[in-house]
């Protein structure tokens, strides 16, 4: 691929409080007319992706960002051209979007998009925004199944809507039997579960995919049978690792300085955003963070954070 030849799109994904991402569908005269994709457009040579992203939406949308989030970065080959779609994330803007291009607009939920035909390019986008910004972290083996589970009522309650299943010290039966319970119990609130490590098991405990470790990720070639897979990585290759075996999400850590890991190398925030500001798919933050962290963390590049004791308490 020709770097030369690949052209820069920044797109924005305007997100209301309720979820809704905002959709455009594109004009009569232009490539793949009638499809539906996210605003945003070409970055003019020696412009930065904000700046582009920025006069892009007050061109075409008449708005003016208070605020955009790096969020990920695709490459796509369409019939005509080769282009990377640098996404931002934009939750506050100034002004009613207005089609000044003669688009249509729609607010749609991404998992459960009702505008047809869509951008090629733009159907994993919608299944990575579905993921909410919170994942927890089963912690069964500290806690005690009994206790973690009466926690997983509550967090469940207070909203968290995606769970790793880790635990991964428990004895097999033992595991099997609080994957089931966390599952059943999960799927009545519509949260997903992902069992760490054993496709077998998540497939006998009705799980709805997989979570891998860098090691076990390493391993693969290709993506594992089942709807949804997250990866645990620490560095640039492991995350271009996950991508390529078609992951849904990474684990990036440890982004701070634990309690369980005092004195241990961390990312810090400079080298977290660069990494997933350049990654494909969507990167959860994780070590050393909180639930109020949510946003300091999308503010950085991230889909959300991740939380093994925080989850519970």
């Amino acid at each position: 691929m020709n770097p030369d030849s690949i052209v820069e799109v920044a797109a924005a994904v305007l997100t209301q409080p309720d979820g809704r991402v905002l959709l455009a569908r594109r004009p009569p005269g232009k490539a793949y007319a009638g499809y539906w994709e996210f605003p945003g457009g070409k970055v003019e040579p020696g412009e930065a992706l904000e700046a582009a992203l920025a006069r892009e939406l007050h061109e075409e949308l008449g708005i003016v960002i208070s605020h955009a989030c790096r969020w990920i970065t695709r490459v796509f080959e369409y019939p005509h051209a080769i282009v990377r779609l640098n996404f931002f994330r934009v939750f506050d803007w100034q002004g009613e979007p207005h089609p000044h291009e003669g688009q249509v607009f729609s607010w749609q939920q991404p998992d459960a998009v009702e505008v047809t035909p869509l951008l090629p390019a733009n159907s994993p986008i919608l299944k990575a925004l579905s993921l909410p910004p919170l994942l927890g972290i089963s912690h069964a083996e500290s806690l005690g199944v009994d206790s973690f589970l009466a926690r997983l009522d509550i967090a469940l309650h207070n909203g968290l809507r995606l769970i790793q299943l880790r635990d991964k010290a428990l004895p097999e039966d033992t595991r099997l039997a609080l994957a089931r319970e966390t599952v059943r119990r999960a799927h009545s609130h519509g949260a997903r579960v992902l069992v760490n490590g054993s496709l077998e098991l998540a497939h006998a405990a009705g799980a709805d995919g997989v979570h891998l470790d860098s090691a076990a990720a390493a391993q693969l070639a290709a993506r594992p049978d089942c709807g949804w897979v997250g990866v645990s990585c620490h560095d640039a290759a492991e995350l271009a690792h996950a991508a390529a075996i078609e992951a849904d999400f990474a684990l990036l850590s440890p982004v701070l300085p634990t309690l369980t890991h005092p004195g241990a190398a961390t990312l810090g925030w400079d080298a977290f955003s660069a990494l997933a500001a350049a990654s494909p798919i969507p990167v959860y933050g994780l070590g050393g963070l909180g639930r109020d962290d949510v946003t300091l963390a999308q503010s950085h590049g991230a889909h959300g954070v991740a939380l093994l004791r925080g989850a519970w308490t």
